[in-house]
């Protein structure tokens, strides 16, 4: 059996704002922790590193009674079990091979659409959630994209010096969570909240994922995800002619002005909503905000698609 989380379901539960009945599906030897909350057109929501499905809890009540909102913890992270992964593999194509999976079950076997999803992605869960649905053409209609990125990075981008440490693994095994979590946010998160988002990586021997995320950011030609972000960022034409809604918090130095300049360049008729006052966690910063402008997308492209 794979090792499990830390953090079981009925502790999640007690977690502010986190009110959520869990869900599990079996890859073979591991399980992979979900939320499916509510009725309707299915809608994706992929986190990054090192959050987890908590991240999305203010979006999931805001929508869920419209909407059938999908938030899984994406392997090794959350309350998702913590198998070893092999050397050499990139996170980003394991953990999509994993949604597809995880949609394939829930469309066979929880009465989900095969088509007709929207695909909500943040951080890492981008390269994640859009390269499962470049591989599954036709099944995602509708994009929302916050901070995050899904091409090489563009010209002039310097990473962050705390994210180039972080890349380290073994400073990044140490402090890597911890750090990320206190620096996503430009406002400061109540102890609760932020303890909330650490809960799954208490040991360093939960904070594999998110160390090995970290190593895997395609900064040149030398690195093994380039190729891969390269096809990712081609991918991206199927979304030009399709409704795409870009929330972004202004102040995020990871993600930083060039990124989204390239987010724009690509997607040109998407709709931008910016918001100067958010950072990385963009949800946290502005959250009543955006769970309304997001809300307001989906109702004016549910009337112009005819869903």
């Amino acid at each position: 059996m794979s090792p499990r989380p830390p953090l079981t379901a009925a502790q999640a539960r007690r977690l502010p704002d986190y009110p959520f009945q869990g869900h599990w599906f079996g890859h073979g030897a591991w399980h992979q922790h979900y939320l499916d909350e509510g009725r309707g057109t299915p809608v994706l929501m992929v986190h990054g590193s090192p959050t987890w499905s908590y991240m999305w809890r203010h979006l999931v009540l805001g929508l869920r009674t419209r909407y059938r909102c999908i938030a899984p913890d994406l392997r090794g992270m959350g309350l998702s079990d913590r198998p070893r992964d092999p050397d050499g593999e990139l996170l980003a194509d394991t953990r999509a091979q994993d949604l597809g999976r995880l949609v394939d079950h829930l469309t066979t076997d929880r009465g989900a659409p095969a088509r007709g999803w929207t695909l909500i992605v943040h951080d890492w869960g981008g390269p994640v959630g859009l390269w499962w649905s470049h591989l599954h053409p036709g099944v995602v209609d509708r994009l929302v994209v916050l901070n995050t990125t899904a091409f090489p990075p563009p010209p002039g981008y310097r990473l962050p010096r705390a994210v180039q440490a972080l890349r380290r693994p073994a400073l990044g095994r140490i402090t890597h969570a911890a750090n990320a979590v206190a620096q996503a946010s430009c406002r400061p998160l109540p102890q609760a909240v932020r303890d909330a988002y650490l809960a799954p990586y208490r040991h360093r021997r939960d904070r594999s994922a998110p160390v090995r995320f970290a190593r895997d950011i395609p900064l040149s030609p030398a690195d093994p995800g380039w190729s891969r972000a390269r096809r990712l960022g081609q991918a991206l034409i199927t979304f030009t002619q399709l409704p795409v809604f870009i929330g972004w918090g202004m102040r995020d130095p990871l993600h930083d002005d060039l990124v989204l300049a390239e987010w724009t360049r690509r997607l040109p008729r998407a709709s931008l909503h910016l918001y100067p006052r958010a950072g990385h966690f963009v949800l946290e910063d502005t959250a009543g905000q955006l769970v309304e402008d997001i809300r307001d997308f989906l109702a004016v492209t549910d009337r112009g698609t005819g869903t």
